[in-house]
Formats: C-alpha cells, structure tokens, sequence
C-alpha cells in the first residue's frame, strides 16, 4: 500500500522554504453539518508515526494519531458553515476553510501544499495544489487526520441534538438512514439547503 512520504516537503526545503504546511478538508459531500479544514506544519525530525490519509485509517488509529499530531505539530483549523456552504457554493466554501486554517496558524507558514488541484484563491503564501495529497505527503495527510477526527466529532455532538439522522455513524453523508430520516423527520437548520437531496424535500410541492 502507497504511503504519504517526506518527497514534497524535501523537495520544498530546497528551495528554500522552512515552514511547510500541508492542507486538506474534510466534508464536501455530506448533505448536513460545516465543512473542516486543517493546516499542519509537521515537525521533520518528529514525525508521528503511522501517517496516512485519514480514509484508509481505523477510527481507534486516526483518533491516536490526531492526538500526537496535536501534541507534535503546529496544528490549525478552520470551517465554513452551512449557511456560507449553502450561500457561496460548496467548493469555495470549502477553500474558505482552508484559508482560515491557514490564516490560524502563528507564526505562518511559508509554503503551502494543498490537497486537490486548486489553490484557493485568498491565499498569498507559495503554494502547490497537489491531487491525492493525503496519499502523498505526510503534512497534508496529518492535516486530513486532524480535520476529519474534528468534524466526525462535531456531527456526534449534533446527532445528540437532532437523533433519528444516525449522523454519529454517517457524519451527514448520505446514507440510507439519513436520506429515509430526511423524508420522515424533514430538514435540520444543520442540513445543506443547495444539496439536491434536502432542495428536493424543502420544494416539493
């Protein structure tokens, strides 16, 4: 199984940088709930160990290792919530998130690598788009790790909020259970209004 590896942020430090990040976010595709973004500066000679992208670690794992990234590495965050996700459309919305990750992290880094293949667009620190980041570089793998054990905690919180979504086990993704509890229970303020599935509830007359 391929790895993330140090090759880009090396190959960063050459030239001349020296405070990489890497950056990735978690929730585009659930129908409820914010969209996380997280930015690592990982420290080279203290890597934790064991990183990977976020999907294709266990549960008990990825928690493990969020709390040795936390302890490790600089470590920022940042969201955009329903209401911009539904107001400036999912992508941007998502690039916000990681522009206010960004943003958080004191002192700032000088590079950037960012999972997928655009650059959002507010940002003015060198960056490289990198597609299946989380798969390639240990940063943007940890930043996956981090994003993604904060907001499926988030969604834990709001199921106790709003029960019958089974959002503790989906975190909002559409699963059967979730798109029957939209049609029997209806639409949560957490719920994306533009996502097709919940737009078709809200206007079906």
């Amino acid at each position: 199984m391929e790895q993330p590896d140090t090759s880009l942020e090396i190959a960063a430090h050459a030239r001349g940088y020296l405070r990489i990040a890497g950056v990735d976010e978690v929730g585009r595709g659930p129908l409820a709930g914010p969209v996380t973004a997280a930015a690592v500066v990982l420290d080279m000679d203290d890597l934790p160990e064991g990183l990977n992208d976020s999907k294709k670690l266990s549960a008990k794992k990825r928690a493990a290792l969020a709390k040795v990234i936390w302890q490790k590495a600089q470590v920022a965050v940042g969201e955009a919530n329903v209401e911009e996700i539904d107001s400036i459309n999912i992508l941007r919305a998502s690039h916000l998130a990681m522009e206010r990750a960004v943003a958080a992290l004191d002192p700032p880094p000088d590079y950037l690598l960012i999972d997928g293949n655009l650059i959002p667009r507010e940002l003015t620190i060198a960056a490289e788009a990198v597609v299946k980041g989380d798969g390639k570089s240990v940063s943007i793998a940890a930043a996956s790790i981090v994003a993604k054990e904060l907001r499926d905690s988030h969604m834990v919180d709001l199921a106790q909020q709003f029960p019958g979504y089974g959002w503790e086990k989906n975190a909002g993704y559409p699963s059967k259970q979730h798109r029957e509890a939209l049609v029997e229970l209806g639409v949560t303020p957490h719920h994306r209004r533009s996502f097709k599935p919940v737009h078709k509830i809200l206007y079906q007359e």
